[in-house]
């Protein structure tokens, strides 16, 4: 068989000090970190999409990338082709994982009925190459957004037809995910949403949203598939009001409509700042809520007002976010997903490589710092301290459920006056953050 990265070496770690850009400086998959390996604690996973359909168009320009496995075709010899090099490649990067979008691995036909055979041609290829190589399929999901039918959305259309589509589409891609083992399936809205309420039953949307999910869930313990579900939060793009907002909007929708323990959330950095968020903030309340499952990991340019889906490279980043994902113990089942692509000036295939290397290495950075100041204990202490007075007294009667109004004024009136407050020390804090990067 062809070798479509002829020229690339299997990616090692070298250490620090190695000055190789086809090397890990700080990614080792066999160090342990609070017990677990970097391979373990992070699930590196390879999207599909943009690292192997991404072609560099921008809105104001043509293709840019160069793809010499790729002849531009959507037929099947060329789909064919396209698995051999993307295992290649993962295999190569020595990533566990990848994912996919059903319309990114298998051509769109002119039936529904075509569109399943050519799902099942390349599933078989891609179970082969899985069982070849030994890496895994983290998530798959499907592309409910690309095609005309999907304009006015699909779960949330208001096409009768189209949400039947969707349920089709959804149902095969659930059944690859199953047979090839993916450990978790992904709901992106990404037309789950509307552009003006004027002819928007918003109420009703929702509503079918919410069947669609139980009507995806029943499919699942049919079939035996027992991996997790997941949303993607997103507040814009391409529609102008998401449903999927943020973690928070989409929190509140599992919760009304009986999908607790049944949906959690896989968090986007780019996603997370489009909605005003930080990343750390969208984890952390997914976390407290037991509802964080995956990431896709990027993130955006903060001069630019859209996704634009970079690789992270920023320590701050990724130490704020491992901060939280230690403090869960990882994400597994889910994983760490670099649903990133290279800009359209770094147009040859060793780019794909140095983007991903990156990646990984400032995940691998952020990961041991974030160990060192758990380790040391400093946070941790500083904000058990800060809330010392809800341990005991007024404030443990409080937290217990045990205080009323009333009691609140008893004490208040006894008192006073309220105790001083003391200073939150957020730039100590940062100064203290900065030490340990």
């Amino acid at each position: 068989m062809a070798e479509f990265f002829p020229k690339i070496p299997k990616i090692e770690y070298e250490g620090p000090k190695s000055k190789n850009p086809l090397a890990y400086k700080h990614y080792d998959p066999n160090q342990k970190i609070e017990g677990q390996t970097m391979r373990d604690l992070f699930r590196f996973s390879v999207c599909y999409w943009h690292t192997f359909r991404g072609t560099g168009t921008d809105p104001f320009g043509s293709a840019t990338l160069q793809r010499p496995w790729d002849d531009g075709s959507n037929s099947m010899p060329n789909a064919l082709k396209r698995v051999d090099a993307a295992f290649e490649f993962i295999s190569k990067l020595g990533a566990p994982f990848y994912c996919w979008h059903d319309r990114d691995v298998s051509p769109e036909g002119s039936t529904h009925k075509e569109n399943n055979k050519n799902f099942d041609k390349i599933a078989k290829k891609l179970k082969e190459k899985q069982e070849e190589t030994g890496i895994k399929l983290l998530w798959g999901t499907a592309n409910l957004f690309s095609h005309p039918r999907y304009m006015h959305g699909a779960a949330t259309t208001c096409n009768a037809d189209v949400f039947a589509y969707a349920a089709a589409q959804v149902k095969k891609a659930l059944e690859v995910t199953h047979e090839l083992g993916g450990a978790n399936y992904v709901f992106w809205g990404g037309r789950e949403g509307y552009h003006n309420l004027y002819n928007t039953d918003m109420n009703r949307e929702l509503d079918h949203l919410a069947r669609f999910m139980h009507m995806a869930h029943d499919h699942a313990k049919a079939i035996g598939f027992t991996g997790t579900f997941l949303f993607e939060p997103k507040p814009k793009e391409p529609t102008k009001h998401q449903y999927d907002f943020d973690a928070a909007a989409c929190l509140n929708f599992i919760g009304r409509n009986g999908l607790d323990g049944i949906v959690k959330l896989n968090i986007e950095t780019n996603h997370a700042t489009l909605a005003g968020h930080t990343m750390m903030h969208e984890l952390e309340y997914a976390r407290i809520h037991n509802a964080l499952g995956s990431i896709d990991a990027n993130t955006g340019d903060l001069l630019l007002g859209w996704d634009t889906d970079q690789f992270p490279t920023d320590i701050y980043l990724t130490t704020q976010i491992m901060l939280v994902l230690l403090r869960q113990k990882g994400l597994s089942p889910g994983g760490v997903n670099f649903d990133a692509k290279v800009r359209r000036e770094s147009f040859e295939p060793v780019d794909l490589f140095h983007a991903h290397i990156g990646g990984m290495d400032t995940f691998a950075r952020g990961a041991k710092i974030a160990a060192a100041i758990r380790k040391d204990g400093v946070l941790d202490e500083f904000v058990k301290n800060r809330y010392r007075s809800f341990d005991s007294g007024i404030g443990q009667k409080i937290e217990s459920g045990k205080a009323t109004f009333a009691d609140c004024e008893k004490y208040i009136l006894d008192k006073g006056e309220a105790a001083p407050n003391e200073s939150g020390r957020q730039e100590y804090l940062e100064n203290l953050i900065n030490q340990y990067i």
